[in-house]
């Protein structure tokens, strides 16, 4: 009776990453199994970021609608008119409009209190040594909110390879230290399975000073963390 190989399960590292000697299925033109080592990768690469974008909106209210939209209108297109000066025409993009009612209850009845109208855009920033200045230039142009700061890389892509580069070296790694403490050798890769997209991530352990004049709002970047993992099939003999 022909035996099964035995599987073996190598903790190479705490709680992460584990390495499986197996059988694959059988292969279908010789119809033997083939023995295989599996192992996982993970890499993490830190870049300073050179872009930013920014969620800014102009809120306004009023009585009635019309007079809330226009009010409005005169707000967000001086918003745009400073910022499209200091930027490129396409680094500024609506996000969203919206015109809402709002109400209070008194004594269980609904009463109108008037009409919110809100705009809001997104602005790319290349520059960051400025960012401190459009985020104040755009406060004294209008904006009433400031939502939201995303630190992002012009490379994006680039970034992404070298931490998947770094994470299949990583899983090759493993798999020769588990096919060398199972006294096995291998013979090649079988499959390379990615897991999911590298995704930046914003790191605070170390931030970047920016260079800006005193009345400039403080902003500190950080560091960007892109993250892969792999899997890693290798064939054994």
């Amino acid at each position: 009776m022909r035996m099964m190989p035995v599987m073996l399960v190598a903790a190479l590292a705490a709680g992460v990453s584990e390495a499986r000697v197996q059988a694959d299925p059988p292969d279908r033109a010789s119809g033997s199994e083939r023995r295989v080592i599996a192992t996982q990768g993970r890499a993490t690469v830190r870049k300073a970021p050179d872009r930013a974008f920014l969620v800014l909106a102009t809120e306004t209210r009023a009585p009635q609608p019309g007079d809330a939209q226009r009010r409005n209108a005169e707000l967000m297109t001086a918003v745009q008119q400073r910022l499209k000066a200091e930027l490129p025409a396409d680094a500024v993009r609506t996000l969203s409009y919206s015109i809402q009612e709002e109400y209070e209850f008194t004594e269980g009845r609904r009463v109108p209190r008037g009409y919110l109208v809100s705009n809001t855009i997104e602005v790319r920033v290349d520059d960051l040594s400025r960012l401190g200045a459009l985020i104040d230039l755009a406060v004294g142009s209008g904006a009433t909110t400031v939502s939201h700061i995303r630190f992002d890389l012009k490379e994006r892509e680039a970034a992404e390879r070298e931490a998947l580069r770094e994470a299949v070296a990583n899983a090759w790694g493993r798999a020769e230290a588990a096919a060398a403490g199972a006294n096995v050798e291998i013979s090649g890769v079988v499959r390379i399975e990615e897991h999911g997209p590298a995704m930046p991530l914003p790191v605070m352990q170390r931030t970047m000073a920016m260079e800006s004049r005193a009345a400039d709002t403080p902003i500190q970047p950080g560091e960007i963390e892109i993250e892969a993992a792999v899997t890693l099939t290798a064939g054994i003999r």
